[in-house]
């Protein structure tokens, strides 16, 4: 059997891009960095046949590619992963792996080759529609009227003639999916807003066809009770592992 890993080209492996995300069925975090031109991608070939992909990027730098990020091998090829990994990380000399936990082929390689495993954000996905009330309390799209400052959210809650809470959605993942992103001002969190401005994000998000996300870094347990009291529940993790040295 010949195994050959070739640095290619994006276009060169996007079909396989394709049955990735469709068998994965979920919002892929470092999506963008394909379209941003941050990533190497490598195409696979077992006996002069495609049989997936591999992708690289930086951890900390864009420039740098020491991590691997996507690794991905068609059901009729599945069973080589642990041989062709190997020889994908020997080529690329990364020295991490950076996977979400609902991806089982990448994470299962993440347990098989890295150490030092630590989870960096949690990810969730829609569960359930909600109907939080709070009264005095408008959401809208921003005008050119709001004082913003730095803030460029699309949408605000604005409760007492004041901007309370803004946020937005991010489309720059993986269709079908929108990343909700939002931000309380002080003075009126502990209200019950940020719930509020989430539950109202996720349905404009269903209204241009999307499908809501989110995810939050892992200790920050006040984004996380929030996204889950607008109706999101957990459905992953980002995991990240130092690769280790061979043996």
């Amino acid at each position: 059997m010949e195994i050959r890993i070739v640095k290619v080209p994006l276009d060169e492996i996007r079909s396989f891009r394709t049955v990735f995300l469709q068998e994965r069925n979920f919002q892929f975090i470092c999506n963008k960095c394909h379209d941003y031109g941050w990533a190497d991608t490598y195409l696979f070939i077992v006996d002069g046949e495609g049989a997936g992909y591999g992708a690289v990027w930086g951890t900390d730098r864009r420039e740098d590619r020491d991590t691997i990020f996507e690794y991905f091998l068609t059901r009729p090829f599945r069973h080589l992963a642990d041989t062709i990994f190997p020889q994908f990380h020997a080529l690329t000399a990364a020295t991490y792996i950076e996977c979400q936990s609902n991806d089982p082929l990448l994470a299962s390689m993440l347990y098989a080759y890295a150490e030092h495993i630590h989870a960096e954000a949690v990810l969730f996905e829609d569960d359930a529609v909600t109907a939080l009330p709070v009264s005095g309390v408008t959401f809208r799209k921003r005008s050119t009227d709001d004082d913003m400052g730095d803030d460029d959210s699309d949408y605000v809650l604005v409760k007492d003639g004041r901007i309370a809470a803004s946020g937005g959605l991010m489309l720059n993942y993986n269709l079908p999916y929108a990343d909700i992103y939002m931000n309380v001002r002080e003075p009126f969190r502990r209200m019950g807003l940020g719930s509020l401005i989430v539950q109202e994000l996720k349905r404009e998000a269903y209204l241009m066809g999307r499908v809501p996300a989110a995810r939050c870094n892992i200790g920050n347990h006040a984004s996380k009770a929030t996204l889950l009291k607008a109706g999101f529940r957990t459905c992953g993790f980002r995991l990240k592992g130092s690769i280790k040295a061979a043996p």
